[in-house]
């Protein structure tokens, strides 16, 4: 899932000193490694909790080394520019597949992760729809591009990016500034997939969401959430756990948090190992201790979202902000570059409508 970040910020004691960028020498500091005695993990900032990695360590007696990446894109480069040294990576559906495509990962050894079996079966079959057999992805979590509704304000509405025609909510809404995300709600509600080669299915899309440009504030990344709270924008589209941290307890009582249920888009973030760790029984050993249920409810609590461990639910202590039953009718992000053209140029005129 694309995160906007709780905050930014690298593992003190990795920074990227250690992990190369390509070259066919190490550096001092890789060379001091102890490879055998670690587990390097790439993924975005405080997605894993840090509880589970003390707990981990203590335990196992192999030290988590983490390096954050902000974006799928940013991750992606580095990898594929020479960076060294990773084990595990979380990347979400559609990097997942690219990567596969690309063949960086290794294939998962599911007799060395004796918890496989506690993964809900409806995630591992979305999965599937690209990795056959679930060859290479084991899922961490499974989330959604939600719409943050401000129920005070909007007391009625449909469940769906409908909500974005209504002119009474003219000045009050925002999008994301994030073209896929954007042109998957305008698809869905079109009737299209993700990934169509449709010229007439891009530009119906186009134009919907030219009609929802004209009456959304802005396209907004950043900072959906702090204006959302803030109550300049009662209908966000972004990322439910961005926006629930910026509400106060009273808000939250009148926010309602919508998975949509026609263009909505949904996310499974995957632990993979890559073809280059050299960890990679490390890694196996810790997407094993991942999917403990007492521990994964660590996860599910710690990120408000449904748990994708069947046995955690009986550990989980929060209420997620949505169930996975609720994602039922979303489209699971996929790898759409033989389309990216297309997208572009019909993306390119949206921005550029007034």
């Amino acid at each position: 899932m694309k995160k906007v970040l709780k905050k930014c910020f690298i593992t003190a004691f990795l920074s990227l000193a250690f992990i190369g960028c390509g070259g066919e020498k190490e550096s001092e500091s890789t060379q001091k490694l102890d490879y055998k005695n670690a587990v390097y993990i790439y993924s975005w900032a405080e997605y894993i909790p840090t509880e589970v990695f003390e707990k981990f360590e203590k335990e196992t007696g192999i030290k988590v080394i983490e390096d954050i990446y902000s974006t799928n894109e940013e991750m992606f480069t580095k990898l594929k520019a020479g960076a060294v040294g990773y084990d595990i990576v979380v990347p979400s559906p559609d990097y997942t597949e690219i990567m596969m495509n690309e063949k960086m990962l290794a294939p998962i050894d599911k007799s060395k992760i004796s918890t496989y079996g506690n993964i809900d079966k409806r995630v591992l079959k979305k999965l599937e729809s690209f990795d056959k057999g679930n060859t290479y992805a084991v899922p961490y979590t499974m989330s959604a591009t939600i719409l943050a509704i401000n129920t005070e304000k909007v007391p009625n509405y449909e469940k769906d990016y409908s909500i974005y025609d209504r002119e009474d909510l003219k000045g009050r809404m925002t999008l994301l500034d994030d073209m896929k995300e954007v042109l998957i709600a305008g698809l869905g509600m079109e009737g299209y997939p993700q990934d169509t080669d449709s010229e007439e299915g891009m530009k119906k899309a186009s134009e919907r969401i030219i009609g929802w440009k004209n009456n959304i504030a802005k396209f907004d990344s950043e900072s959906f959430g702090k204006n959302f709270a803030s109550e300049d924008f009662w209908v966000v589209q972004g990322y439910a756990e961005n926006i629930y941290m910026e509400l106060t307890d009273k808000q939250k009582e009148h926010t309602a948090f919508v998975v949509p249920q026609k263009g909505g888009s949904s996310s499974i973030d995957s632990f993979v190992i890559l073809n280059s760790s050299k960890n990679k029984d490390n890694a196996h050993k810790f997407i094993e201790f991942i999917h403990r249920p007492e521990i994964y409810a660590l996860v599910a609590d710690y990120l408000m979202l449904p748990s994708i461990n069947v046995p955690a639910n009986e550990y989980v202590e929060e209420t997620p902000l949505f169930t996975l039953d609720d994602l039922d009718k979303t489209e699971l992000l996929k790898d759409t570059t033989p389309t990216l053209e297309l997208q572009n140029k019909y993306w390119e005129e949206i921005k550029m409508h007034n």
